[in-house]
């Protein structure tokens, strides 16, 4: 067959593919492209007049909302706002207790933990733009069923706040003595059961951690950081946070984070770097567009999206929480 007639048998098939058939990468290279060109909410939607009505604080370029993560997404989803990269340290699992009703983190079981995290970010959807991204921050625990801790040793005391969840006698299946219960990657299961992507489990590395006080393992020293999407196409800035090859070329960041903890002074007990968010949202983020944190506490995602020129959204569901993300956004002034 000559070189025309393959050019004009393949012209023939392109005209023969029916109008309803599947999309390929050849023929639908939009969805790709799109990806580069992300949605940015409007000054509009950000600025809606009954969104700020329940706000608790909020500016040409801030919002923060006293309130569960739940309720505040169907907030912004009526207002018609749209987030690009939402990045958040939930209440890990029995690790804190904050003192406010309706608080996500000692349930009885670690499946309801994960359930309640799961609904929160199946409420986030519909104000994650399509090609956005959410980056979770998760820490692991074990199971003790030893009971209320008794001890007076002082680093003990402060990790302890009497009986937590994994104190309890517990099931005798997951839940049981000295059983690591892998919530993290059980969070991540569950997100892709209700069809996230999940693109990595990063791995937070912490240089010098305080050590565990146990005889029998290892002391840990990591959490994850998962990022996860809503489609196979989304808005991904490499060259804002990549490494550059010996070649010259520009490479992805590494999975693995070695970052130090942010200084414990402070009036909330678990807040996390600014360096851990740098790279979601440098990431993920495009000009103009819009940071949210459902689980706002000291407000580190807050400043640093405002800092570089971003929006952003903070929620919590404690009054002085959402205060510390007011005063800290104003000491950063």
């Amino acid at each position: 067959m000559t070189v025309a007639k393959q050019t004009s048998a393949r012209a023939t098939a392109i005209k023969k593919t029916p109008a309803n058939a599947p999309k390929t990468q050849a023929n639908s290279p939009t969805k790709a492209n799109l990806a580069l060109v992300p949605q940015v909410a409007s000054a509009e939607a950000f600025g809606n007049a009954e969104l700020r009505k329940v706000a608790f604080y909020a500016d040409d370029n801030v919002l923060i909302l006293n309130m569960d993560v739940r309720t505040a997404m169907e907030h912004l989803a009526r207002a018609g706002v749209i987030v690009n990269c939402m990045v958040t340290s939930p209440p890990f699992y029995g690790q804190r207790d904050y003192d406010v009703d309706g608080q996500i983190g000692l349930e009885e079981h670690p499946k309801q933990f994960i359930e309640n995290l799961v609904s929160c970010f199946e409420a986030a959807k519909p104000v994650l733009a399509e090609n956005g991204s959410l980056w979770v921050n998760l820490g692991d625990t074990y199971w003790s069923g030893k009971g209320e801790h008794r001890s007076g040793e002082s680093k003990q005391s402060a990790r302890r706040f009497g009986l937590r969840p994994q104190d309890r006698s517990g099931d005798g299946l997951l839940c049981k003595p000295k059983q690591l219960l892998l919530i993290p990657h059980r969070f991540a299961i569950a997100m892709q059961d209700a069809g996230w992507i999940v693109r990595n489990d990063n791995v937070w590395v912490k240089p010098n951690p305080i050590p565990d006080q146990v005889r029998d393992r290892c002391s840990m020293s990591h959490e994850y950081v998962f990022h996860l999407v809503k489609s196979r196409w989304y808005y991904f800035n490499k060259d804002a946070v990549g490494r550059t090859s010996e070649s010259g070329s520009m490479l992805p960041p590494s999975d693995t984070w070695e970052i130090a903890p942010a200084r414990r002074s402070h009036k909330h007990k678990a807040r996390f770097s600014e360096e851990l968010v740098r790279i979601p949202v440098f990431a993920t983020t495009p000009k103009s567009g819009v940071v949210l944190d459902p689980f706002g506490g000291s407000g580190t995602s807050l400043k640093f999206a405002r800092r570089h020129g971003f929006r952003a959204i903070g929620i919590d569901l404690k009054p002085e929480f959402c205060q510390l993300m007011v005063d800290g956004l104003k000491s950063d002034n």
